[in-house]
């Protein structure tokens, strides 16, 4: 966000909690970008503060973690001390979750696919209206399409991303008979080693496909310890999560941090990803 919205996204995520009755003399900023998340202290909260724009992506996390809470899957919890909902303030959407103080260790290869194993199988035990993958990469496909949207984009490389997006897309979604639902963007940034253990944060993006679309947001060591795992299935999906990366990097009003940086690598590892699997 811009300075001047994120002042109002700092006051709308403190005042919020404040009103609920919950103690807040300082505010942190943890993650700046669309969305924004901050500290409260000392009620040891995470606010996640969006525009109205994302208010159902907002409403739909709030519900999936509702329904994770109840059969105890690895995540990170809504706090317990305010209704567990969207709130609406000064035209944001803010929800209020448990804030866990990160822990100095390391999360290993075999940890993080326990994690996997438990929160694929807590998914499984849910029912949710959740979309399919493959409308995340129309998505993002239409962003590639749209000269408009992504008008510094050359030619050669929004031909790369358009045909790894497209081709790729229907190449694993003939998978149906293995979907699920997922987490959707389980990379390490997502995953939280906490006092708990390892809970996954960020769940708007669950979505339905196969494991191994999860499972390639992840360091290549963790897909060893996932049993059963399709790893040619894994290259593929890693691919095809770069092509969607890099399509978003490449929007005229994306707020990523460094994204000249992260537009040049998302393009390489692309091409990194397509060779492993023997596409490039």
């Amino acid at each position: 966000m811009e300075p001047s919205e994120l002042r109002r996204a700092v006051e709308a995520g403190r005042a919020t909690a404040s009103e609920l009755g919950l103690q807040v003399d300082d505010v942190v900023v943890i993650h700046n970008s669309d969305r924004v998340a901050l500290r409260l202290a000392p009620c040891g909260v995470l606010a996640r503060v969006a525009p109205l724009g994302h208010l159902a992506d907002a409403e739909f996390e709030v519900a999936v973690a509702r329904r994770l809470a109840d059969v105890d899957a690895p995540v990170a919890e809504l706090d317990p001390r305010v209704e567990p909902r969207v709130f609406l303030r000064d035209a944001f959407a803010v929800s209020l979750w448990t804030f866990y103080e990160p822990q100095e260790s390391e999360i290993g290869p075999a940890e993080y696919a326990d994690a996997f194993l438990r929160h694929h199988a807590a998914l499984r035990r849910i029912d949710l209206d959740a979309p399919h993958f493959t409308d995340r990469v129309a998505r993002a496909l239409a962003e590639v399409n749209d000269r408009e949207n992504s008008p510094e984009l050359p030619d050669s490389d929004r031909e790369l991303l358009s045909g790894t997006l497209s081709g790729l897309s229907a190449r694993i979604g003939t998978e149906n008979a293995r979907d699920q639902l997922l987490h959707g963007e389980p990379h390490p940034g997502n995953l939280l080693n906490t006092w708990r253990g390892p809970l996954f944060v960020d769940l708007a993006t669950c979505c339905r496909g196969p494991v191994e679309f999860d499972l390639a947001h992840a360091p290549e060591e963790v897909a060893k310890h996932y049993a059963g795992a399709d790893h040619g299935l894994i290259h593929q999906c890693r691919a095809l999560n770069w092509a969607m990366f890099s399509a978003w990097r490449w929007r005229q009003d994306d707020q990523m941090p460094d994204r000249a940086h992260w537009r040049v690598a998302g393009l390489h590892r692309v091409r990194t990803a397509l060779d492993r699997c023997g596409l490039g």
